[in-house]
């Protein structure tokens, strides 16, 4: 039965891990391997996460960006994410590029930013860039030299360097914003800019998936939640990310009596080893429990939640953990106090296999993790 067990968490994991998050609105997940990479380390780097930034930037060079690109992102987003974390990422990959060098990958180069047109005037083409992207002229009149700054160096100097364009530049900048807090009218600001500097509607509702499975839950709302704004869509704050991979599924009305809070099950398939998806609302939790002559397997795809045996401290469990609960264990799961939380789960049960649901996870416990 082990051996059973591992096969189908080797299958169902390798299967989440192939089939991110869908987008909003039903959008297929419409950006490149390339483009994907590039939302990656523009948000970890705004995060300042440097450990995932390099393992980020491994699977960006693995996918065919080069290193200039990589750089050029880097380099810009100091303007917006202040030069330490710029200098911080750029040492990363610097770093990164020498460790696989070290193991004979030779990363391309990849080209530089062409030399500025003769007569070139920073200020006057500066402003053209930002009006396009804001879509009206802007002046910050209340900082003039801030104004100057934006036009003449931002959106002047940095965006007239040729090896990214201003649409890449945008999907830079909106991946990068949605990695920060207390940025949201920015953020919004710089989606309705991705549209007008070239980003289709389907590469910019892509970008939410792609932060929910390599960056965050967090990230990813604030990015879907940025984009519903700008295009007059519904979102709703209490709930998940839209269309999440696995469905959310109806009201667990039948196990209802043993969960605090509400829960929701979603069937993905039927016979022999069924599996579920359960979604749980904040604060929700089931019983203790037991299960006789079974193996019940949680693979978390979603938000956060906590899985605790009896007598054990709890773990707290994220996208990507997967837990096996041994027969006759007892023990409880559920979400976090402010997150929605997912996992699929099956059961490999032996003949004469049984659920024993036993007293509540009280507030008091649940309120000590």
């Amino acid at each position: 039965m082990k051996t059973i067990c591992k096969t189908l968490v080797a299958v169902a994991v390798a299967a989440a891990a192939c089939n991110p998050i869908k987008a909003q609105k039903n959008m297929e997940n419409v950006l490149n391997e390339k483009q994907q990479a590039v939302v990656a380390i523009s948000c970890l780097e705004a995060k300042g996460d440097i450990e995932r930034l390099k393992s980020a930037i491994g699977d960006g060079l693995d996918a065919g960006l080069t290193v200039n690109e990589v750089k050029e992102a880097l380099s810009q987003l100091y303007a917006y994410t202040g030069f330490p974390r710029s200098l911080n990422a750029l040492g990363a990959l610097q770093g990164v590029v020498e460790e696989r060098k070290a193991k004979g990958i030779n990363d391309a180069e990849g080209r530089d930013a062409g030399p500025m047109k003769e007569g070139y005037d920073a200020l006057k083409q500066g402003t053209e860039v930002q009006t396009k992207l804001s879509g009206r002229a802007f002046n910050y009149t209340f900082a003039p030299a801030t104004d100057y700054y934006l036009k003449a160096h931002l959106f002047g100097d940095i965006f007239a360097r040729d090896n990214l364009t201003h649409s890449q530049r945008e999907l830079v900048t909106v991946s990068a914003l949605s990695g920060l807090e207390g940025c949201e009218s920015q953020l919004k600001s710089h989606v309705n800019g991705a549209r007008n500097m070239g980003l289709t509607d389907a590469e910019i509702h892509s970008i939410p998936a792609v932060l929910a499975a390599k960056v965050g839950e967090r990230e990813a709302w604030r990015a879907a939640k940025a984009i519903a704004e700008v295009y007059g869509e519904e979102y709703n704050e209490g709930e998940p990310v839209k269309d999440p991979m696995f469905p959310k599924g109806r009201p667990n009305t039948a196990y209802a009596k043993y969960f605090i809070g509400e829960s929701f099950l979603a069937p993905l398939s039927t016979g022999k080893v069924p599996v579920s998806n359960v979604t749980f609302e904040p604060g929700c939790r089931n019983n203790w429990h037991i299960h006789h002559k079974g193996i019940q397997v949680l693979i978390c795809v979603g938000g956060t939640g906590w899985y605790q045996e009896w007598g054990k401290t709890a773990r707290l469990l994220k996208p990507g953990d997967v837990v096996e609960i041994p027969e006759g264990v007892k023990h409880w799961h559920g979400a976090t106090r402010d997150s929605w939380f997912q996992h699929v789960t099956f059961t490999v049960a032996e003949e004469g296999a049984s659920n024993e649901w036993l007293e509540p996870v009280t507030d008091e416990e649940y309120n000590r993790l």
